[in-house]
């Protein structure tokens, strides 16, 4: 394996949060099985940087309730929050791996990346990993909306459209894994109200990075019609599903 590609041996998970104390707490329990199970693999540490950002609500005290549970319980949360005043999810994403890589040896990290408003399955980690170990630089893994916040209806026309085991290779910030050092060579994350995940991957595609498109990965994220910036999935949920 070459150093460009070397084995993973610490994973950074970065989450940033705008006001979301009303699904934060699910996704860190979900982000604590995903951890447990690539703790339990061995091979790798892992550290979680949730980044809260113009937070107006409750969702520090999710972070905090969270990390207490986790002591009492008698294990290590690997949490740990910031707080920003950007109101900005591409300087969030950019100020938590800042934070997460410092110190950090670029080709053996792999950065992580999901929404507070979304649920990791219990391998995400564990195959982000192994995706990068078998030479990716970048995963764009496959999210679905919960069938909760849809009708019956909704849910069949969203479900006719994706195919198991043929990923779309569209990018969500929700399911998306890079390389470290491939992550500095495309200059990071930048300032960006929405699209700076679709706009990171492009210019890894320029620095000739090798990306990979996964479902094993999938990531079941909210499917309310209505997010915190005018677009993103929120966004194309309510263009697509909105009439059905």
């Amino acid at each position: 394996m070459s150093a460009a590609r070397a084995a993973v041996t610490h994973v950074a998970v970065v989450v940033p949060v705008r006001d979301e104390e009303a699904l934060l707490g699910r996704c860190l329990l979900a982000l604590g099985t995903a951890r447990d199970a690539l703790l339990a693999r061995g091979g790798c540490t892992v550290d979680v940087v949730v980044v809260l950002d113009a937070c107006r609500d409750a969702s520090a005290d999710v972070v905090a309730r969270y990390v207490r549970a986790r002591r009492r319980a008698g294990a290590d949360a690997g949490v740990r929050a910031l707080h920003l005043e950007a109101g900005d999810v591409g300087t969030a994403r950019r100020t938590g791996v800042d934070d997460a890589l410092a110190g950090a040896d670029l080709p053996r990290t792999w950065l992580a990346c999901t929404d507070a408003d979304s649920q990791v399955g219990p391998d995400w980690l564990v195959e982000h990993v192994r995706l990068a170990d078998a030479g990716a630089d970048v995963v764009v893994g496959t999210v679905h909306p919960d069938p909760a916040d849809l009708s019956d209806a909704q849910w069949k026309t969203w479900r006719a459209t994706h195919v198991p085991g043929l990923p779309n290779g569209h990018v969500h910030g929700a399911n998306l894994g890079v390389r470290a050092s491939a992550y500095a060579r495309a200059g990071g994350f930048l300032p960006a109200r929405e699209h700076e995940d679709v706009d990171l991957v492009a210019r890894l595609r320029v620095t000739g990075a090798h990306v990979v498109a996964s479902d094993a990965v999938d990531v079941r994220t909210s499917g309310r019609p209505v997010g915190r910036t005018p677009g993103g999935y929120a966004g194309h949920l309510a263009a697509t599903l909105l009439r059905v």
